[in-house]
């Protein structure tokens, strides 16, 4: 694929929790560092090919990969969609995985890393406000629309994890996006403000105070304070309450670990994440709107939150993965199977 800007992924950011346990999908033996199963190993001509791009998006370098279709044609015009990870992973992990299968499907796709979080510029590292994740979707839209062969009118946006709740808050206004999808949503105001599940509704004028006082000390001496930041063991995960962040340590500090990936994020983010909610004005959504959860995740009553509050979403479905967790949508192969299929079906319909 001919790409206005191409430049190699660059490779830095944190370490995460490592163990004896062998990585299933081993990014140090992928050329590109790609951290899931069935990755590209080289690109071959008449396959689905991956470019590393990079671009400039408010005066900072954003890393990115461009998935090809088969047998691509510059000459002709194909869907085209955006790719937003989930909050701490990077464009190598899953995004990567479901960049690719839609790209096996026709698609151009387009993922990339955050600004300030994995291969994408910005200091301090790990900043989280929702305000740039939006802002790196319309990043994203801003790129690929210029590139050979992407068909602007057929734009489609899919969010997973935390991506997926500022995927529904970027596409309330960026109407380029003729559908919306998003895969296992996570809506992170709401998590840092209630805690998981609500399980920090007494604490949150606590937290706030925390935050206040990071962002002061940032401000006044140039000291950041993160937040998630521990090391766990093996024992430590095991005893974490919820199933989520349970498998999460384990997909994303062992068997998809990449070394741009983060679970931690700058301890002043939560004075912006706080009092933000993925769900407000989502009535501005009225493109087609496909909402993809495990049955057993439990992150679930965010997605059904979410889908009951978008009612002027003109083709709106919520679709479950029959026994699937939030965690396994990422990786198992007969739920990515399962949900690669229903994009298939939505975009092809939608697009």
């Amino acid at each position: 694929m001919n790409l206005k800007t191409i430049g190699a992924t660059c490779v830095a950011g944190a370490i995460g929790l490592l163990s004896s346990t062998s990585m299933a999908a081993d990014y140090r033996k992928n050329p590109f560092t790609l951290a899931y199963e069935g990755a590209i190993t080289a690109n071959v001509a008449g396959a689905v090919n991956i470019t590393p791009v990079k671009y400039k998006l408010n005066g900072l370098d954003i890393a990115a990969n461009v998935y090809a279709p088969a047998n691509f044609d510059a000459k002709k015009k194909y869907p085209t969609v955006v790719v937003a990870h989930p909050n701490g992973g990077t464009k190598e992990q899953v995004a990567g995985l479901y960049a690719q299968r839609l790209a096996e499907q026709g698609y151009i796709t387009i993922t990339a890393d955050a600004a300030y979080q994995g291969g994408s510029a910005g200091t301090p590292r790990y900043v989280d406000k929702p305000a740039n994740r939006v802002e790196d979707i319309h990043g994203m839209a801003d790129f690929i629309a210029g590139q050979a062969g992407v068909d602007v009118a057929r734009l489609g946006l899919l969010g997973i994890c935390g991506g997926g709740g500022y995927s529904l808050k970027a596409a309330q206004s960026d109407k380029r996006f003729k559908s919306i999808a998003t895969l296992s949503m996570f809506n992170s105001g709401q998590v840092r403000r209630n805690g998981y599940m609500d399980s920090q509704l007494d604490s949150v004028q606590e937290r706030l105070q925390q935050a206040s006082q990071a962002r002061a000390r940032e401000a006044n001496s140039g000291e950041v304070a993160y937040a998630n930041t521990a090391k766990l063991s093996d024992e430590q995960i095991a005893k974490l309450p919820f199933e989520l962040y349970r498998e999460g340590a384990e997909y994303y500090g062992k068997t998809h670990f990449h070394p741009n990936s983060s679970g931690s994020y700058t301890l002043g983010s939560l004075l912006n994440l706080m009092s933000w909610d993925a769900t407000d004005h989502i009535d501005l959504v009225v493109q087609p709107l496909l909402m993809i959860a495990g049955s057993r995740a439990d992150s679930l009553y965010m997605t059904q939150s979410a889908f009951a509050k978008a009612v002027n979403a003109k083709d709106k479905e919520l679709f479950l993965l029959d026994g699937a967790t939030h965690i396994e949508t990422y990786w198992k192969p007969q739920y990515v199977d399962q949900a690669a299929a229903k994009l298939k079906d939505f975009f092809g319909r939608t697009l």
